[in-house]
């Protein structure tokens, strides 16, 4: 299932670089900061994706693993927004991995989803199709309301937590290759792709709950990892993956590189 260390610190890497100018587009007073062992990517928003920690060391053992979840914790203890702990399972040694259960529940974290890291080396290839999509690029403030309000659904969330992380922003408007699937005119799938450090970064890919398992989600990847492709001229494309979001990755060329686990805040 895991490739290599090496991909598992590329995936860690990709995140800490991505989400240092997302979070600051969203707050330009977004706490970033690079602490030993932590990198902190938090813009306070109510979008919770965008309020970040991970841990990033090769090698995490036990004792340190202690450690560094203690500051975590109280990191987050001292934010006034919700957000996730973003922990690459394979940068921990053997035995943190098997006392990670009882580390994390020491610390005060519980884990609220679990995924995966993913890479791929993309082929050059036409344009992609879907029979009963069209695809226009995100560039004005009403298809940037979509895109937010497509994440918000698929997740769980309230539609102003996204419109919080997303509205306003002109990155996700010009720097971004965000794409919206339209079906019979109506959004029903959403995916980005940004230049990030030599690569692609797959980024907020959602599916509106009725349209799901019709492959839209898997189709509108497909076009922003292809466009943005071709404006930038990068073939190599990271991304992190939900449990249920894999498969449809794997369908794309992406292979797994690190269990990836997301903790919150027990109480």
């Amino acid at each position: 299932m895991t490739e290599t260390l090496e991909d598992t610190v590329e995936s860690v890497e990709q995140l800490t670089t991505a989400w240092r100018g997302l979070v600051l587009d969203a707050s330009p007073t977004a706490d970033v900061r690079d602490l030993p062992g932590v990198a902190v990517r938090w813009a306070d928003s109510r979008f919770p994706f965008w309020n970040c920690l991970t841990l990033t060391e090769v090698g995490v053992d036990p004792a340190l693993l202690d450690q560094r979840l203690d500051e975590a914790t109280r990191i987050m203890r001292g934010k006034s927004r919700p957000g996730h702990l973003w922990l690459f399972e394979d940068m921990l040694d053997e035995a943190a991995r098997r006392a990670l259960p009882g580390a994390a529940e020491r610390a005060g974290l519980t884990r609220a989803f679990s995924g995966m890291g993913m890479s791929a080396d993309m082929p050059d290839g036409a344009a992609p199709a879907h029979p009963r999509l069209t695809f226009d690029r995100v560039t004005t403030d009403e298809q940037l309301k979509a895109y937010a309000d497509l994440n918000s659904r698929a997740y769980g969330l309230d539609l102003g937590d996204g419109r919080d992380g997303l509205c306003g922003s002109e990155l996700w408007k010009t720097g971004v290759h965000a794409y919206l699937g339209l079906l019979d005119g109506v959004p029903v799938s959403a995916a980005a792709t940004m230049e990030c450090a030599g690569r692609l970064f797959v980024a907020l890919v959602a599916t509106a709950p009725e349209a799901q398992r019709q492959g839209f989600g898997e189709a509108v990847t497909r076009v922003a990892l292809h466009e943005g492709a071709r404006a930038t001229g990068l073939t190599r494309a990271t991304l992190h993956a939900t449990a249920a979001g894999a498969p449809v990755y794997r369908r794309i060329g992406f292979r797994p590189n690190s269990p990836l686990h997301f903790y919150v805040l027990t109480s």
